[in-house]
């Protein structure tokens, strides 16, 4: 189609009075209708948002081919082919499909043709298209809304495509029309508070604060046009448009506050600068002053309209304008980049070495206190050499010792000293077990009250563990450390792009990151985009981007399909790794142990606690009564039973359990992979159900043996398990598993440990033995800090521990209780049990303290009518001893004129008074006390009597 350069008075096409009409080249109103109040012209408003995807729909099945041929095929000769009105668009086409015989041939016109459309119904807002030469849809209907399409700014009807059309329907062009209409939206609408470091200019820096988020970010106005200015916001990073909300913000309020002549002078820039550039073209880009200079421009090059990802290369210029001292300023995103990519390359070589042949590097046993694997040496450099990394292998090939080992080889070679591990919960204490197993660093748990877990942020440790709920309650803290390596380990958690959980996560700052993640996609590429955003914001480009690219839906936007992953795979290549079991089965050990420790509940673990109490009182005791056996025996049940869930101890709901729900994540994330068969053992049977609730709400099928089935049936039982593929978990008890060959298993897990070591090798003989093709891995499931932790420990040093029997719900036949009392107190106390304090008696304690303050004020009373009595008699001896020369009253009890003392006198008390002295202490109201020891009761009754002679 022949372009033109139409104009129209229309310039306000949404405002157009009702029934106007408007020649597009004519620039004339007809009628009175300026004079009328102006309205919302729906017509105009269903032109101006019209999607291609819409005009395809309106032609049928064959849309988009019509509108191709019509394009190809007809011209607009002039500008008076063309007519908007309040109602109506009139176009005017010249056809020459008729006499078109090929590419070499120059086409020929033979005859013109009127479209028309206008509005079929206000409220469906449906176009209604008619062609003068066709009965049904045609190529000339097809050319006329391609020229709409394109020409929509020249008639004045430019807007934001139709809000109902799925973004993954829009062209590139409607796909940032959209994007660029929802940030101005965002920019009217938002409350944003805005400071100039320069008010006498409107080309200066800002501080923007929302009030929505309060959240607040550098504006850097240089200009009205994207990509002119700069916004330390995640969006301006990540959506390659240029500019964001804040920006617009600004610039609205900068138009309001400066005039014009103001606006059209542009920034002159008078050095040298380094920047990020933000768009398809994301790269380091140079900034040159307004004013030319050649030997700067000879420098920099071209890099000032082109990007680079070159460090090296931007450094040998930086070097060079240098040396000719030109003002350089780099700008904090840019200086990051940079180091990070110098870094990262010279990583890169050291890391090719190992990659070359893991198998014989020497890194293999040098780098942690354990023998890498192959693939798992492989892992570490590759995620060393991106810098930041996705490690996406199946479950049980060892990515806990992946990310310990990346951290130690970037603290070798790269120097960092800081790591924030992300886990769940129930992950953290296995995390503070593998780095103190693997590694000799520093680690620490995040635990305790806000003050507590800052002053854990702050410390010099190397590894800082904290799980996803934390980092929600303490990001402000957590954001003032600069991290050098983030690991997120079970990243799926952030794969909700919406989330409050995922955006804090990916607002983390740190120059290294790592994912681990067995299912980085489980339901939807969004999950994916959302992982590899946390890794590398601008390697998938801008969300709206992406799923217009990838994903195909329906008209309601529904997903129904995905589109170039061939595209996708080779550009996530760089960062994303994942090996499957079957791609290194040949490197796996024939037996896999693995300890998957869980933080219990508060619930849990106050039944625990008060279970092992009993246990301590009772094995403190001398001598063990049957009575005592039989109490030992339920609490050693309770507090096991309780490390499992807290129903299995009360049957009641809530049910609290941290096991569970690690062992749901460990089952979900085991099923997905198809080559898995699981057995799944419990000492329990009421935990077994627990576990099938979990199972059917993944949708798994299973079966289950214990010891209530009948020996009849279990052969049919072990061969759906042994022979259906889809029959994926086999549930069993102790009793149950007697003498049955599982080869068909490759997964064993235990969700509580047995007290004999024997029974647990037999757990795991089921699957692991002879005619077994296929390495086993067996996950013991341990609640951290309980009775359980203890047992392991015994467990692992081989002490036979043949008690099973105390516990009165367990199905162990084959080992029998120990007749010695003393041998049973021994075991137990093998097992280092912990020292608990025993309740307070509440009642009884204040009744002592009662008792003690009674006491005590009785004392005091005592004490203190004996002063009174003593120095009373004493002054009455005084006087009868001292007669009226010391002074006093006389005997008729008049007063007398008193004498002075004699310096005689006065040495003797003041020798007294200093011996007394020594003698006497001070009450708690700094009252003197003295204290006079008796030779017996009968000297204290001597004394009183000498008292009342004296007091008369």
């Amino acid at each position: 189609m022949a372009a033109t350069q139409l104009k129209t008075a229309q310039t306000e096409a949404n405002t157009q009075t009702s029934g106007s009409r408007s020649k597009a080249s004519g620039g004339k109103k007809s009628g009175s209708g300026s004079s009328r109040k102006k309205q919302v012209n729906v017509f105009h408003q269903r032109l101006g948002s019209l999607t291609y995807h819409q005009a395809c729909q309106m032609l049928g099945d064959e849309g988009g081919k019509l509108i191709r041929v019509g394009s190809r095929f007809t011209e607009i000769e002039s500008d008076d082919d063309v007519f908007l009105g309040g109602d109506l668009l009139r176009i005017n086409l010249a056809d020459c499909m008729a006499k078109y015989g090929g590419p070499d041939e120059e086409p020929e016109f033979v005859g013109t043709v009127t479209v028309t459309m206008t509005l079929q119904s206000a409220r469906a807002k449906q176009i209604q298209t008619n062609c003068n030469h066709c009965d049904s849809h045609c190529h000339h209907v097809g050319a006329a809304l391609g020229y709409l399409l394109d020409s929509k700014s020249v008639l004045g009807l430019a807007m934001p495509p139709d809000e109902s059309v799925p973004l993954e329907n829009l062209t590139e062009d409607e796909l940032l029309a959209r994007a660029m209409a929802e940030r101005q939206k965002r920019a009217d609408e938002e409350d944003m508070r805005v400071r100039s470091a320069d008010p006498s200019t409107p080309w200066a820096d800002y501080v923007t604060t929302s009030h929505n988020t309060g959240k607040t970010y550098r504006v850097s106005l240089r200009g009205l046009e994207p990509h002119q200015s700069y916004c330390s916001c995640p969006d301006f990073r990540t959506n390659g448009l240029g500019t964001c909300k804040h920006i617009l913000h600004v610039a609205a309020k900068v138009k309001k506050r400066f005039g014009v002549a103001a606006l059209e002078q542009p920034y002159q820039r008078k050095h040298v600068s380094l920047r990020l550039h933000y768009g398809d073209d994301f790269g380091l880009r140079f900034n040159v002053p307004t004013r030319k200079n050649p030997s700067v421009e000879e420098i920099v090059g071209d890099l000032v309209d082109k990007s680079t990802t070159d460090a090296a290369d931007v450094m040998r210029r930086i070097e060079a304008l240098e040396t000719k001292g030109r003002e350089l300023t780099i700008y904090p995103d840019a200086e990051d980049y940079i180091q990070r990519q110098l870094t990262t390359a010279e990583m890169a070589k050291r890391c090719a070495e190992i990659r070359r042949d893991p198998e014989r590097h020497p890194m293999r046993t040098e780098l942690l206190s354990a023998t890498l694997l192959p693939y798992q040496l492989d892992g570490i450099a590759f995620a060393a050499t991106a810098g930041r990394a996705i490690l996406a292998d199946d479950m049980g090939l060892g990515k806990t010792i992946q990310g310990i080992g990346v951290a130690e080889l970037l603290a070798k070679w790269a120097g960092i000293r800081r790591v924030l591990i992300v886990c769940p919960a129930s992950l953290k204490n296995q995390w503070r077990t593998e780095v103190g197993r693997f590694c000799g660093r520093s680690v620490q748990v995040v635990l305790g009250n806000g003050p507590e877990r800052i002053e854990q942020y702050q410390s010099d440790t190397f590894f800082t563990v904290c799980n996803y709920e934390q980092v929600l309650r303490d990001l402000e803290p957590i954001e003032s450390v600069d991290w050098d390596l983030i690991i997120l380990d079970e990243g799926q958690r952030i794969k909700n792009w919406e989330s409050k959980t995922s955006n804090m996560i990916r607002s983390l700052r740190s120059p290294y990151r790592l994912v681990l993640s067995g299912t980085p996609l489980e339901n939807n590429l969004g999950e994916l985009f959302t992982v590899a955003r946390f890794v590398d914001e601008n390697r998938l480009g801008s969300a709206f981007k992406f799923f217009n690219r990838h994903r195909v839906v329906d008209d309601r936007g529904k997903t129904i399909g995905y589109q170039k992953l061939d595209e996708l795979r080779q550009t996530i290549a760089p960062i994303l790794l994942r090996r499957t079991r079957g791609e290194v089965s040949k490197q796996l050990p024939e037996r896999i142990d693995e300890i998957v420790r869980v933080t219990p509940t508060e619930e849990q673990k106050e039944i625990h606690d008060g279970q092992m109490q009993i246990v301590a009182q009772i094995v403190g005791k001398k001598f063990l009564t049957e009575m005592d056996l039989l109490r030992l025996r339920r609490a050693l049940a309770m507090a096991r039973m309780s490390c499992d869930s807290t129903f299995l101890v009360n049957q009641q709901e809530p049910e609290y359990s941290s096991k569970l729900e690690r062992l749901h994540e460990l089952l979900d994330g085991l099923i997905a992979d198809p080559h898995r068969k699981i057995v799944l053992f419990s000492e329990w049977k009421r935990m077994l159900d627990r576990v099938e609730r979990r199972l059917d709400m993944i949708g798994c099928e299973y079966v289950r043996l214990d010891g209530s089935v009948p020996q009849k049936k279990r052969p049919a039982i072990v061969a759906e398990f042994q022979e259906n593929p889809d029959c994926r978990v086999i549930l069993m008890t102790n009793a149950g598993s007697t003498g049955l060959n599982l080869q068909s298993a490759n997964v064993v897990i235990n969700c509580d440990l047995p007290w004999n070591p024997a029974v647990l090798e037999q757990r795991i003989a089921r699957a692991h033995r002879m005619g077994q093709k296929n390495p086993v891995h067996i996950y013991n499931m341990v609640s951290s800090e309980t009775i359980e932790e203890q047992l392991l420990n015994t467990l692992a040093s081989k002490q036979e521990l043949a008690n099973a029997s105390l516990d009165i719900d367990s199905e162990i036949s084959e080992v029998a209780v120990s007749s010695s009392t003393d041998d049973l107190r021994r075991r137990l106390e093998q097992m280092a049990l912990p020292k608990f304090a025993a309740p307070v008696d509440e009642s009884s304690q204040r009744r002592t303290e009662a008792e003690l303050e009674q006491i005590h004020r009785h004392r005091e009373d005592i004490s203190k009518a004996t002063g009174d009595l003593v120095s009373a008699a004493l002054a009455l001896a005084g006087n009868l001893l001292g007669g009226n020369s010391q002074g006093g009253h006389s005997q008729n009890g008049d007063a007398e004129t008193s004498s002075e003392p004699t310096p005689e006198h006065i040495a003797k008390v003041d020798r007294l008074t200093e011996k007394l002295s020594k003698t006497i202490e001070t009450d708690e109201q700094g009252r003197p006390q003295l204290k006079i020891t008796l030779p017996d009761q009968n000297a204290l009754r001597s004394l009183a009597d000498t008292l009342a002679r004296l007091l008369g």
